[in-house]
């Protein structure tokens, strides 16, 4: 008998690649499932199968403002039926709202910046009011940190909400969000596979900035706003220009803390970012459920990525009757 297969749910065939080898080097059989469009016969039963879904918060920036709701109606189905489901139902909502990942984190005991989350221009001044200033806002459902911005009172904000350039959140809600003065130009991100410590990375904010999505496909060329690598083909390392690199000194206490995390929301499959305070405090600010994975790292990291996850999703189908 074959084993079962994994289906792989998304709506980025650019973020694919990666992926794609690492099943095709671990021999796992993969398919993927496009969730920009398509019909779900309610009176069918699924296919029997491992179903892996990494649905991004940030899908309606690339038009794929429908995929997320096709994502949860796919996997109510799914879940109805009894399928094992990686990142699942539940996952798929804590993706989608950093307000869902920030309180889920607080009652686990993980600290995290003060933050307001505010409907409707007013009240986004009125949330601004009484956050010190410098602050941040951001869109509750979002991605690659798109729609941060920083701003150093509330005038220079309400200017900014009055402007053309304003970028309104998908879900309506907005956060706004203490500015962490970090000791260092870094964020850190934590990578969990099935339950176990990948590795950690470091991004160079100083010349990242906010936009930090680690995926080759996500590094643009200014000039033309388009991918620097096309679908398909990774960077070549150099380590003098990268903004990701490993990191291996991570508190193994805040490891445990992620670990558990992770545990008790059903996160398989994630990686958490923090930073260091230069008033001492650590605090962790993102849970990525769609987590993608940086060549460079990959180059010179211990264990992969997508390895580590296509070994972790091929054991699963192996164990199915």
């Amino acid at each position: 008998m074959s084993t079962p297969m994994v289906y792989a749910l998304h709506e980025n065939p650019e973020w694919w690649p990666p992926f794609a080898d690492a099943f095709a080097a671990e021999g796992v059989p993969v398919t993927e499932w496009l969730l920009t469009e398509g019909t779900l016969d309610l009176t069918e039963a699924p296919p029997e199968g491992i179903f892996w879904s990494r649905l991004s918060a940030s899908s309606h920036t690339r038009g794929h403002g429908l995929s997320k709701d096709y994502a949860r109606a796919v996997l109510s189905w799914l879940e109805s039926h009894g399928r094992r489901t990686v990142n699942g139902r539940r996952v798929l909502e804590l993706e989608m709202s950093k307000v869902d990942q920030l309180t889920a984190l607080r009652a686990a005991g993980i600290a995290v910046p003060r933050t307001v989350a505010a409907i409707g221009p007013e009240q986004v001044l009125r949330a601004a009011r009484s956050v010190p200033a410098p602050f941040v806002t951001k869109h509750n459902q979002g991605g690659k940190g798109l729609g941060v911005h920083r701003f150093d009172s509330v005038e220079e904000l309400a200017e900014h909400l009055a402007g053309p350039d304003v970028e309104h959140p998908v879900d309506g809600i907005t956060l706004v969000q203490e500015y962490v003065q970090a000791a260092e130009p870094r964020i850190t991100r934590v990578e969990i596979v099935a339950g176990e410590l990948v590795y950690a990375i470091s991004a160079d904010t100083a010349r990242g900035g906010f936009q930090l999505c680690p995926a080759d496909a996500c590094a643009l060329d200014p000039a033309t706003g388009r991918p620097v690598v096309p679908p398909g083909a990774t960077l070549a390392p150099d380590p003098d220009q990268e903004l990701f690199t490993l990191r291996e000194d991570v508190d193994p206490a805040l490891v445990q803390q992620y670990l558990a995390f992770a545990d008790r929301m059903g996160l398989e499959v994630c990686g958490i970012e923090f930073i260091e305070a230069a008033d001492g405090r650590v605090l962790t600010y993102d849970v990525n459920t769609n987590t993608n994975y940086n060549a460079s790292v990959e180059a010179v990291a211990p264990r992969s990525g997508p390895r580590a996850l296509a070994r972790h999703l091929g054991s699963l189908a192996a164990r199915l009757p």
